[in-house]
C-alpha cells in the first residue's frame, strides 16, 4: 500500500467498527486484492452437474485468468488456464459444450479433454522429444477441488484443502445438497450483467438483512397483495460468522419456496405437491431438519466472492471486480434433479421475479451500490462507513451487520498482514487529518 492509512478501524470498548471509503475507490487496494487475495482464496468455478458426460467443458474468467473446466474420457473433472502453451491464443472460444478435442485456431495444435496435447501440424520439425515432461500440454490450474458438488480453483499451490477453508460454511452447502434425492443442478441459461460499484458492496449487500425492508418494500407489498402471506411470517433470524471470512444470515420471510413452503398464490395443486416434497424431507432427514429446510432462508457468502442466496429460489452468484468502481456478475439457478415440472416453472419464475436483472431486487440493489459509489467521491470529507450494527450482541440478528464483519476482518488480515486497527479516541484518521 502506498501510505499508512488503516482501512478497518475496530473499538471494541465503544462496539464500533468502521470501514474506509478509500478501500472501494483505490486502484492500490484492487491491486492488492488481486495480489493477496484472490491469487491466495479457493474461488467458485462451476458446479458438478454441469459436466454429465464425458468431454463435457464450461470457458469462464475467474480473477482475470481465462480458465477451461473438462470432464475426461475417465470421468474426471480437470481445471486448466485456457491458454495455448505454443504462443498463448486462447485455445477454447465457446463458454460451454462438448468436445473431446480442443484446436487452437492459431497454429492448429491440439488437445484432448484432459489437456494432453495430441497432435501439431509440422510435428516433424519439432525435436523427437519435444513433449516428453508434458512442456505442450495445457498447464493446469495449481489447485482444483470440490465440496457437495460445488468447484473451486486456486491459483496458490500451498493453500489449505478445500475443506479446511470452507470452515463452518459446508454445514450450509451439505445442506442445500441435501434438498434433493438425485442431486442438485444447475438450471440451464444464467445471468450476467455488469455494475458501477466497488465488488466489496455487492458482499455487503448480498449477506444484509437490514436493507430489505426500505429498499425491496415494493416487493414486500407486492406479496402481501398477491399471497396475503406477509401479515402472518415476519422477516426474523440470525446471522453467523462461519470462519475464514465466510458468513451466513438465515431467516424466516413471507415468500413461497418450491422446497417446500407453500403460498395460498400456488392454489390446492402447490399445496399438494409441496405437502409430498415435505414429506419427503422429513423421512429422509427428520422433522426438525425438514422443518429449516423448508422454512427458513439463508444468504450466505462463502469468502471472498461467492454468494449462495437459499431463498425464494437457490441461486448461486459470483463477481469480480475489473476497476476499483466496476464489477462483473453472473448468476445461476440451482434446482433438485427430480423437481417437477410444476415446482421448476415457480421456482424459475421467483428466481427472476426477485432475484433477476430486472426483477424487484437487484435494480434497487444495483441502484443502491451505485449511489454509494457516487458517494465515497466524498470520502475525504466522510472518510469510514459504519458497520457496527449488533456489535457485542451475544446473538445477532439476521439485520445486524455481523456478517460483514465478518468479512471486512478477514480482508484486513489478508490486506495489511495483522488483525483490524484498533481505533484510539481523540487521535484522528489519516485520512480525517487529509480531509481537515
Amino acid at each position: 500500500m502506498t501510505d499508512e492509512l488503516k482501512l478497518v478501524l475496530v473499538d471494541k470498548e465503544q462496539n464500533r467498527f468502521r470501514v474506509a471509503r478509500e478501500a472501494f475507490v483505490r486502484p492500490d487496494v484492487l491491486g492488492a486484492e488481486y495480489e493477496r487475495i484472490f491469487d491466495k482464496c479457493w474461488l467458485y468455478v462451476a458446479h458438478e452437474s454441469e459436466f454429465r458426460k464425458a468431454g463435457d467443458f464450461v470457458a469462464r474468467t475467474i480473477a482475470r485468468r481465462n480458465l477451461l473446466v473438462t470432464k475426461d474420457t475417465t470421468g474426471e473433472l480437470r481445471a486448466f488456464f485456457n491458454t495455448c502453451p505454443h504462443r498463448g491464443a486462447t485455445v477454447c472460444r465457446e463458454s460451454a459444450g462438448n468436445s473431446k478435442n480442443f484446436q487452437c485456431f492459431y497454429h492448429g495444435w491440439v488437445f484432448g479433454c484432459d489437456g494432453r496435447l495430441k497432435s501439431q501440424p509440422g510435428k516433424e520439425s519439432y525435436g523427437e522429444h519435444f513433449n516428453d515432461h508434458g512442456e505442450g500440454n495445457l498447464v493446469p490450474v495449481p489447485r482444483f477441488a470440490s465440496y457437495a458438488g460445488f468447484c473451486f480453483v486456486s491459483y496458490d499451490r500451498d493453500i489449505v484443502s478445500l475443506e479446511e477453508y470452507l470452515a463452518g460454511a459446508k454445514e450450509y452447502l451439505d445442506l442445500v445438497a441435501n434438498y434433493s434425492e438425485s442431486g442438485m443442478s444447475i438450471s440451464s441459461g444464467k445471468q450476467e450483467y455488469a455494475i458501477r460499484a466497488n465488488w466489496k458492496l455487492l458482499v455487503e449487500n448480498s449477506i444484509d438483512g437490514y436493507h430489505a425492508v426500505s429498499t425491496h418494500a415494493s416487493y414486500l407489498d407486492y406479496l402481501k397483495n398477491t399471497n396475503g402471506s406477509l401479515s402472518s411470517v415476519k422477516l426474523e433470524g440470525k446471522s453467523r460468522d462461519l470462519g475464514n471470512g465466510h458468513a451466513v444470515l438465515e431467516y424466516r420471510a413471507p415468500w413461497g419456496r418450491p422446497i417446500a413452503s407453500w403460498i395460498p398464490l400456488w392454489g390446492e395443486q402447490g399445496k399438494a405437491e409441496i405437502e409430498q416434497i415435505y414429506n419427503r424431507l422429513v423421512e429422509r432427514h427428520g422433522k426438525g431438519m425438514a422443518e429449516r429446510m423448508a422454512h427458513s432462508n439463508r444468504n450466505m457468502l462463502i469468502y471472498p466472492n461467492l454468494v449462495i442466496n437459499d431463498i425464494m429460489a437457490i441461486t448461486v452468484r459470483t463477481f469480480h471486480p475489473v476497476a476499483p468502481d466496476y464489477m462483473l456478475v453472473n448468476g445461476w439457478s440451482l434446482a433438485p434433479n427430480e423437481e417437477s415440472e410444476w415446482a421448476r416453472k415457480y421456482r424459475l419464475s421467483n428466481f427472476l421475479e426477485f432475484l433477476g436483472p430486472g426483477g424487484f431486487a437487484t435494480p434497487d440493489d444495483v441502484e443502491a451500490l451505485e449511489s454509494c459509489q457516487n458517494g465515497f467521491s466524498n470520502y475525504k470529507a466522510v472518510p469510514y462507513s459504519d458497520i457496527s450494527k449488533g456489535m457485542g450482541n451475544p446473538a445477532p440478528n439476521y439485520d445486524d451487520e455481523l456478517q460483514m464483519r465478518a468479512f471486512w476482518t478477514r480482508w484486513n488480515e489478508q490486506i495489511t498482514g495483522g488483525a483490524p486497527e484498533p481505533a484510539v479516541r481523540g487521535v484522528p484518521s489519516p485520512a480525517s487529518r487529509a480531509a481537515a
